[in-house]
């Protein structure tokens, strides 16, 4: 890090991770400027903040400006900046340093580095082994994310008492993503769309995911999923142990003899890495399909990272969830609480709803959009909800959705949709905050809904 010190920085791209990469060339007395290609107009509450800041920042907008550029020793982009941006192009071209933020934070980690990776999941399996390793008495730091970017690591007072860095890693991350070379891989699954705004091809995208594996060696290890990715040849054939999991039976699918890996089978989690282990998953307090899925990548992880069995029990059944994704808060009188506020659409509730097999209080509503159609959700909702609780600009027009559902409420504030909830709960029901829409009507955003729904409820 003292490399760093009293060095020109220049910081591309103002967003969570420019804020926390400006944090960190502070404790560097550095230097520092920030450019955005974003007008002035479009970063009021960013400028706001930056303007704050001590020392004082030098600042441009609306361009990229090459004498920037030149001008600094240390060019840092965020993941959303282009790695080929003619300014970067020109800043290597004249000797400068350059680095994204996840390459700045790899290249300043001298502790081993657990990469999970994937299109979905990604979060959940990287907090659970995080939780399960600190179960058994490690230090770790979870992140790769903007809300805890990777360089966060460097700025942490324990960082040479870290045991483990586990990160997220995104194919947008992978671009220009030199010396990567993590102990582990978890590899959830591969989405069949990518995101056009980085990548000009599938081809090239698939490339840039799949670079990852082609650096591991066959001291590493590569956790994937049986169900999705067992047919691709290219994670049969990589160049390291593979361990597989999948929520299908290894005995029923006939290659129990064949593989290493986690399962479930007989309603149990079963694992053969490094010794045959069982774990009981009727205790499991967070919940879905999706989520089991979740498990077994992390149950898989750690057991090659040789966790404690009873490490991973603690985790199948204290481990809440992440914040605002079907985040569990508390059981009061036999009535659970969950936090779904990330749900911001139907979809995403009517999946959430089907994740419960007991009767649901649902909490939904939020900004309008009067184009959009309720009403081929309803059926969904009448039968996985057994009382509708509506709140928000758009609680008139579901309501009318909801015509055939006896149960369904309107409140006037979002205090009230909580105690409304809970008077109308009984023993064994779930509360459950799971929007379908915006938080833009009365919050900042979906973090602020959810953050006001946890603390109401342990008002209760």
């Amino acid at each position: 890090m003292e490399r760093f010190r009293n060095k020109k920085i220049l910081i591309v791209g103002i967003g969570r991770t420019g804020f926390k990469l400006i944090n960190f060339f502070n404790t560097l007395d550095c230097e520092i400027r920030v450019t955005d290609i974003k007008p002035i107009f479009d970063l009021n509450k960013q400028v706001k903040k930056l303007k704050k800041i001590r020392p004082a920042l030098e600042m441009t907008f609306g361009e990229h400006r090459d004498d920037d550029f030149l001008d600094a020793d240390v060019v840092v982009y965020s993941s959303a900046v282009d790695p080929n941006l003619p300014q970067l192009e020109l800043a290597r071209a004249n000797g400068k340093e350059v680095y994204s933020e996840f390459a700045l934070g790899n290249k300043l980690c001298r502790k081993p580095i657990i990469a999970v990776c994937g299109t979905h999941g990604r979060t959940t399996v990287a907090h659970m082994i995080g939780f399960s390793l600190k179960q058994d008495g490690k230090n770790v730091f979870v992140g790769g994310t903007d809300d805890t970017p990777f360089v966060e690591y460097c700025m942490l007072p324990n960082r040479d008492e870290i045991d483990y860095v586990i990160v997220e890693v995104s194919a947008v991350q992978m671009r220009s993503l030199p010396e990567f070379h993590p102990k582990m891989v978890v590899f959830t699954s591969i989405g069949e769309k990518y995101p056009a705004r980085h990548f000009t091809s599938m081809g090239e995208y698939m490339e840039t995911k799949l670079s990852i594996v082609k650096s591991l060696s066959p001291d590493d290890v590569l956790v994937c999923n049986f169900d999705k990715l067992a047919n691709n040849t290219f994670f049969r054939n990589a160049n390291c142990q593979v361990a597989w999991y999948s929520r299908r039976s290894f005995v029923s699918l006939g290659v129990m003899d064949e593989i290493q890996g986690t399962h479930f089978h007989e309603r149990r989690i079963h694992s053969n890495i490094n010794y045959h282990s069982e774990f009981i998953v009727s205790k499991m307090r967070i919940v879905g399909q999706n989520n089991r899925e979740n498990l077994l990548a992390a149950v898989t992880a750690c057991k090659a990272l040789d966790v404690s069995d009873k490490a991973i029990q603690l985790c199948i059944e204290k481990f809440p969830g992440i914040p605002h994704r079907l985040e569990f808060l508390m059981e009061k009188n036999g009535v659970s609480f969950y936090n779904d506020s990330k749900a911001e659409t139907m979809d995403d509730m009517v999946e959430s709803l089907e994740a419960f097999k007991g009767s649901v209080i649902l909490i939904a509503g939020g900004k309008d959009d009067e184009e959009f159609d309720y009403e081929p959700y309803t059926d969904a909702l009448i039968k996985h909800a057994r009382v509708v609780v509506l709140v928000g600009e758009t609680k008139e027009r579901m309501n009318r959705a909801l015509g055939d559902h006896d149960q369904t409420y309107i409140v006037g504030s979002f205090e009230e949709s909580v105690l409304f909830a809970y008077q109308k709960s009984r023993t064994g029901d779930t509360i459950l905050l799971s929007p379908g829409n915006s938080a833009t009507d009365f919050f900042r955003d979906y973090e602020e809904r959810g953050n006001y729904f946890k603390k109401l409820v342990y008002q209760l």
